[in-house]
């Protein structure tokens, strides 16, 4: 690709969806293990050819880390991608194969050499540094399972009444991204999924932190001993005393006031085209929802603090 049109990709931010500054970063990151990934693989097999003989690479591995931002952004197909970039379209699925492993292991990164890459990482972090987390749910619309497939009506969301696979989402108090990933098919509760990923054990072995859920996770604030905190139960069904359904909807709103940050830091997500709906394999957002989420958390970490109106 020419240098030229490389500059005009990473200087605009509305291509990729990060700032120069960002992209530096993950070239210095990725590319010795790109590299080491791609010598491992040609030391790993009986070769009649030295290594490193033969055509050099028409796409860079700058290129490549482009191509799958771009894709992963704005959804682009192989075809454009490999037309615009000047290559074959069996070159550009390889080089995001490649690229997108890479993204999705780098975790959330909340401080300058501080990533986490795992839910377990994340609750240490916060036992820590004394941060309140807010959890939820979001759902990525995937295609419907072939006729015939076994549990083929797991992934029907009872929420949409689409065909969807939900992600676990933590962030902290001001919407930066902890944690994504988690992934159950759509009729799975919000509840059941925070379960199955060992939330629960894991409080049980902190103490003294504090994760604002909303409805959907009612159950677990017993569960760990209050360290989940949701919204008030509504006691009264039928007729409920109007002091009561007063305090009621103020305790539900300030709840609702504090956890909205997460809604927030699920709509950045959600910018990613690739998450916005995915058409491709389901198996691929287990890569695809960590790799944009790590994205996102990089963005937010290096944008400028924000400065509050005098």
């Amino acid at each position: 690709m020419e240098s030229v049109s490389r500059a005009v990709i990473v200087r605009s931010s509305r291509v990729t969806g990060l700032t120069m500054d960002v992209i530096a970063e993950l070239v210095a990151e990725l590319g010795p293990l790109w590299a080491s990934q791609r010598l491992r693989r040609l030391t790993g097999r009986p070769r009649i050819r030295a290594v490193g003989a033969g055509a050099r690479y028409r796409l860079v591995f700058v290129d490549r880390l482009l191509a799958t931002l771009v894709h992963l952004r704005h959804g682009v197909t192989h075809d454009v991608l490999a037309c615009w970039f000047g290559v074959d379209r069996s070159t550009v699925t390889r080089a995001i194969g490649e690229i997108r492993p890479l993204l999705a292991q780098r975790g959330c990164r909340v401080e300058p050499g501080a990533q986490l890459r795992s839910l377990g990482e994340v609750i240490e972090y916060l036992g820590v540094s004394g941060r309140t987390a807010i959890i939820d749910a979001t759902e990525v619309r995937v295609r419907r399972p072939a006729a015939g497939t076994d549990s083929r009506d797991r992934y029907v969301s009872g929420k949409s009444k689409q065909n969807a696979i939900k992600a676990l989402i933590i962030t902290d108090e001001e919407g930066h991204l902890l944690f994504a990933g988690a992934l159950r098919p759509g009729s799975c509760p919000d509840i059941t999924q925070a379960r199955d990923a060992g939330l629960v054990t894991l409080l049980h072995q902190a103490s003294g932190l504090t994760i604002l859920a909303d409805a959907g996770y009612q159950g677990l604030g017993a569960q760990t001993g209050g360290q989940v905190i949701t919204p008030p139960h509504r006691k009264f069904k039928k007729n409920p005393p109007a002091w009561w359904e007063e305090s009621f909807s103020r305790h539900r709103r300030a709840h609702a006031s504090r956890r909205i940050r997460v809604e927030h830091g699920i709509a950045h997500l959600k910018n990613w085209r690739a998450l916005a709906r995915h058409h491709g394999r389901r198996e691929l957002l287990d890569e695809i929802v960590p790799a944009v989420a790590g994205l996102v958390a990089a963005g937010q970490a290096s944008a400028p603090p924000a400065v509050a109106a005098g």
